[in-house]
């Protein structure tokens, strides 16, 4: 992959070389290497050290742990879309007989399933894949720690389960279906199951010494659809380009986005932390910025991908060792050193090709009781409303055809907003999921719920 580093400042260059240098050093990593993504495409790479003698550079695979569950969930949302399975059947009706078939789809790739943590048995990630050769021995005698639905938490088991999902469907191996669904259309030729040279061995370094130990590097076995796949820094960053903006060969930004929002219901510790978790992602919130993407570590390697939608910058960090280098915090800086300074150029204002006078005359100052709302047409066909002051209840809606529209975010996503009009075509009022809004406090020209008193307003005398 080629980057053009001419595209990012040569003081923005040097803070990103800066930032994971220090990671380096600090960290003991035996090589790390790092990516910058900006409008979807690669505008940076920097790397430190050797592997085999050599500086690593895009192109040296990695592996990239539990990155591999955001490519499985990938696999699922397309089942979905193409109508091959809803996310809200329980895993018994496509997939039956494992012992954990009353979770829905969505709460295995939420880890809402009540399902342990790892599998049963030898640690997993250093043992050969072939002492697990089926679903029962990924899942153990009982798979279900907490009640299904109640609670998040993180499980290599259940995406097992939907690569095994993924694998009835489509009557495939898990990773031939990857390869020929994901990867090859995305142009990720060097992400695969297994290493291919060039790649960086893994490594424990010691935690009292300045010496290694090599990790060796399993096959996983049933377990690979939550941690096999190794990758580099350039097919990463063209898979955040994906992530951001979708492919429609591939998955549509809007099945994307429902992979971006949260799913799970954050634990109290990671509410603190600013972390959830949406079907196949992470969320985070660090320095007032979101970051979505996915952490990865197995022994001898860790990994990271994020993104700042809103900033169009993405990350990507690799590193060959067990433990060290706090990757998620690093990749979390080289957002920020990109997004503040070279911040986004936004796109220029353009008016609307056209607007139909009817629902022109809806736009300007709306009442939900005393609270005051703007209601705006944008040149995307979109609808706003959002408070006049203050935080409050906003969201956008997509018109519907009909003189409808149906919200898109927040408190109003999925609610019908309809303009009620008298008999005489004028407008009376607005109804949004059975609120009224009206063009004056409480009008009393409107159909109020409970009325407006016939005095109307008056001062304490």
């Amino acid at each position: 992959m080629t980057t053009s580093q001419e595209e990012l400042l040569a003081g923005t260059r040097r803070s990103l070389l800066h930032r994971i240098a220090l990671a380096q050093a600090e960290g003991r990593a035996p090589s790390l290497v790092a990516a910058v993504v900006r409008g979807g495409e690669a505008v940076w790479h920097g790397a430190r050290t050797s592997v085999d003698g050599h500086g690593p550079d895009e192109n040296v695979q990695y592996r990239i742990g539990s990155i591999t569950k955001t490519f499985t969930a990938v696999l699922v949302m397309r089942l979905r879309d193409e109508g091959a399975l809803d996310l809200g059947d329980p895993l018994e009706k496509h997939l039956p007989g494992t012992g954990a078939g009353e979770a829905t789809i969505a709460e295995l790739l939420a880890h809402t399933a009540g399902l342990a943590a790892e599998s049963p048995g030898p640690w997993w990630e250093r043992t050969p894949g072939v002492l697990r050769p089926g679903l029962g021995d990924v899942l153990g005698e009982q798979p279900l720690v907490h009640p299904v639905g109640r609670r998040f938490h993180y499980s290599n088991p259940g995406f097992t389960l939907l690569g095994a999902l993924v694998e009835e469907l489509r009557g495939a191996p898990w990773e031939e279906v990857l390869r020929r669904e994901v990867l090859e259309p995305l142009g990720l030729h060097r992400t695969s199951g297994r290493p291919r040279a060039p790649h960086a061995g893994g490594w424990a370094v010691h935690p009292w010494a300045d010496v290694m130990l090599p990790e060796p590097a399993e096959d996983l076995g049933r377990m690979a659809p939550a941690g096999q796949l190794w990758s580099t820094t350039g097919d990463l960053a063209r898979f955040a380009a994906f992530l951001a903006k979708g492919d429609d060969r591939v998955l549509s930004a809007e099945s994307l986005l429902e992979m971006r929002t949260p799913a799970a219901p954050p634990e109290a510790p990671d509410v603190a932390a600013g972390y959830a978790y949406g079907l196949g992602m992470e969320i985070r919130r660090q320095d007032e910025r979101l970051l979505v993407g996915h952490s990865g570590s197995l022994p001898g390697f860790l990994a990271c991908l994020a993104m700042s939608v809103e900033d169009d910058v993405a990350a990507v960090v690799l590193a060959n060792c067990t433990s060290g280098p706090l990757l998620g915090t690093v990749a979390a800086d080289l957002v920020r050193i990109v997004a503040e300074a070279e911040p986004r150029i936004p796109e220029p204002w353009r008016p609307m090709r056209e607007v139909e006078p009817d629902v022109l005359e809806l736009a300007g100052q709306w009442y939900w009781g005393t609270y005051g709302f703007a209601l705006r047409l944008t040149a995307d066909g979109l609808v706003s409303l959002e408070p006049l002051t203050g935080k409050g209840r906003r969201s956008r809606f997509r018109a519907n055809g009909d003189g409808t529209w149906t919200g898109l975010e927040g408190y109003y996503a999925g609610e019908l907003l309809r303009a009620v009009r008298r008999p005489d075509g004028t407008v009376s009022h607005l109804d949004l999921g059975s609120f009224v809004f009206t063009r004056q406090p409480y009008d009393e020209e409107a159909s109020v719920p409970g009325g407006v008193d016939p005095d109307g307003w008056r001062g304490i005398g």
